[in-house]
């Protein structure tokens, strides 16, 4: 499992686009996480799928309402990361209301959740490989926080807890 000074893996993320940009087109749009953290502070968090009660009610909601709060205390960006396809991150994305506050990224075949070894096996239950839940606070592309949930626990992922960290 990935640890407090590793540097994030070289994967590739996809996150919906609502509208045509500087070398992006509508729709799906890779995000090579090596160079999207390049020089930056990222407090991203994770969770085991969109639109599911837990993180629809509570967790992109505490991230939402501290983002003011994120960015005052040197946060450049925060990330949701889901294993879920980049046309689920987007619908949820608007629903949640998340644009300009947190990117909403998809983790489509695993390779991130995989790669840092926090992964949460749901085979049994007919949802697959999916993600942990869990938080970190990353600068320059390397763990400085990290804080992964126990099954069935929303207690240290939250955005409480890695504001706080991003104040210290």
């Amino acid at each position: 499992m990935i640890k407090i000074g590793d540097t994030l893996p070289a994967t590739t993320l996809m996150e919906y686009s609502e509208v045509e940009g500087e070398g992006c087109s509508i729709g799906p749009n890779p995000v090579s996480v090596d160079k999207a953290t390049a020089g930056k502070t990222i407090a991203l968090f994770a969770l085991p799928g969109a639109f599911t009660p837990t993180c629809s009610a509570k967790h992109v909601p505490g991230y939402l309402e501290k983002a003011q709060e994120f960015k005052a205390a040197g946060v450049d960006e925060i990330w949701c990361l889901s294993v879920n396809d980049a046309f689920v991150m987007g619908a949820w994305a608007r629903d949640q209301k998340t644009e300009g506050k947190v990117r909403m990224l998809a983790d489509g075949d695993a390779a991130f959740a995989k790669a840092t070894g926090l992964t949460l096996d749901l085979t049994g239950k007919g949802l697959g490989l999916r993600s942990n839940r869990y938080s970190m606070l990353v600068r320059d592309g390397k763990v400085v926080t990290l804080n992964v949930e126990g099954p069935g626990k929303f207690e240290v992922s939250d955005a409480g807890t890695l504001l706080a960290q991003a104040k210290a």
